[in-house]
């Protein structure tokens, strides 16, 4: 969200600046060359006024001093002007020893033109004809003054669309920021969708976010249920194979069999080994990896109910549970009771009298602890009894596929299955790792 509004900050301030920059030159050009034209029609005034004061004296053509305007007496007084005949001319008393060049055709310059004492002139040139002579009269005024408030104008509008650029800024964001409020509150309850905390999205939402908002739920609800639906189909496929494989392992024991013993031996290797890996591949089938919504591990609910289910199966060890109130883990909730059962069904076959199964979260993330006061295993073989099918003790029921099974959901949620000395009983210590978030793991 933050990243929209920044986007869209950035691109409205952009796009203001550049409008505000154009409409500024373009308010300054127009005004100053409507300030030229004021003023050329001035001057084009004073040249006429010229004219009119040339006058016929006794001498030939003279200049009536008595009609020339007094700013052209004083010196750099900012107005003058100049009048050029076939072979004489006269220059006004304010130039003093400067000098004003016509402009090369008739009209207003359109170039300033530098003049005394850091001046900038705007010239008008006019072509005329008095006493059948032709003459030329130029008359130049100071602009240096209409530049300076130019100059002030430019400065004011830039201060003052500053200021405003700000605030359109500020009411943008405010906005901004509430017409993407619904937005953040849909990315919140995805966060609490991800913490197990929501099933499905609020549907109280803007008329744009509905589409979103119905298809994420249809989406959830469709995830749910084929899942549902696969496990379903996995449990009832496994429960079917079974019973012919149940059905080929007592074939195995007819009299018409017992001749062949080596025939007998590699069908019953065969057959048992097709029931392990049946068991295996149907067990990483079912693994659902990070938790759809609604569905995560509440220890406090889970735990006291998986141990009685296993007190009932191995009524000789005393189970214990241990977790913080309130800890939820963000992962599946079957999955984690898969390997909870088979790392607790694994703990009280080598138990003496005690487990004990244990949750808690750390900086890394989560841990489920299983430990029992069995005899423990050597450190030297703990790798091999993870690894698959693999079983220290063939006295022990079971095919070894447990640790295996609880090593692959451990995988699937990008964690970690490790076996260690327990400090308190004495045997063995079973820990699952898992991460606070899912992370992408490649099932075989």
């Amino acid at each position: 969200m933050r990243s929209i509004q920044s986007r869209l900050g950035l691109g409205l301030a952009a796009t203001l600046l550049v409008v505000g920059v154009v409409v500024l030159q373009s308010s300054l050009w127009l005004f100053d060359n409507g300030l030229r034209r004021y003023h050329a029609a001035i001057l084009q005034d004073e040249a006429e006024s010229l004219l009119v004061a040339l006058v016929r004296g006794s001498g030939g053509v003279q200049l009536d001093e008595q009609r020339v305007h007094p700013a052209f007496q004083r010196a750099y007084s900012g107005r003058y002007f100049r009048i050029d005949f076939a072979e004489r001319s006269w220059r006004s008393r304010s130039l003093w020893d400067s000098e004003l060049q016509p402009p090369a055709q008739a009209g207003l310059a359109i170039e300033l033109q530098p003049g005394a004492v850091g001046q900038r002139l705007l010239v008008f040139r006019g072509d005329y004809r008095r006493f059948g002579q032709s003459l030329r009269i130029t008359v130049a005024q100071d602009y240096t003054p209409v530049l300076a408030s130019l100059s002030r104008i430019r400065w004011l509008a830039a201060g003052g669309g500053a200021a405003a650029l700000l605030l359109v800024l500020l009411l943008q964001w405010l906005t901004v920021r509430r017409a993407l409020r619904p937005l953040e509150r849909v990315r919140r309850q995805i966060a609490e969708l991800q913490a197990g905390q929501l099933s499905a999205l609020d549907s109280r939402v803007p008329r744009e976010l509905e589409p979103l908002v119905g298809q994420i739920n249809h989406l959830l609800r469709h995830t749910e249920e084929t899942l549902k639906r696969s496990r379903h189909g996995l449990g009832n496929l496994g429960h079917a194979l079974k019973t012919p494989l149940a059905v080929l392992l007592s074939l195995l024991g007819r009299d018409e069999l017992r001749a062949h013993p080596a025939l007998r031996a590699t069908l019953r290797e065969q057959l048992q080994q097709i029931e392990q890996r049946l068991q295996r591949e149907l067990g990483r089938a079912r693994l659902a990896g990070e938790a759809l919504p609604g569905a995560h591990f509440d220890c406090g609910g889970e735990l006291p109910a998986l141990c009685a289910t296993l007190r009932q199966i191995h009524p000789h060890v005393d189970i214990d549970w241990q977790a913080p109130p309130g800890l939820r883990l963000p992962w599946d909730r079957e999955d984690l009771l898969e390997a909870l059962g088979n790392l607790l069904d694994n703990a009280c076959k080598w138990a003496d009298s005690a487990v004990r199964v244990s949750a808690g979260e750390d900086g890394e993330g989560y841990w489920l602890c299983v430990e029992d006061d069995g005899p423990g295993i050597d450190p030297a073989q703990r790798e091999a009894v993870i690894a698959r099918g693999s079983r220290l003790d063939e006295q022990v029921a079971g095919h070894g596929l447990g640790l295996g099974i609880v090593r692959d959901i451990a995988q699937a949620c990008g964690g970690t299955l490790s076996l260690e000395d327990s400090g308190e009983l004495g045997g063995l210590c079973a820990r699952l790792h898992l991460p606070r978030r899912a992370q992408a793991v490649g099932r075989p």
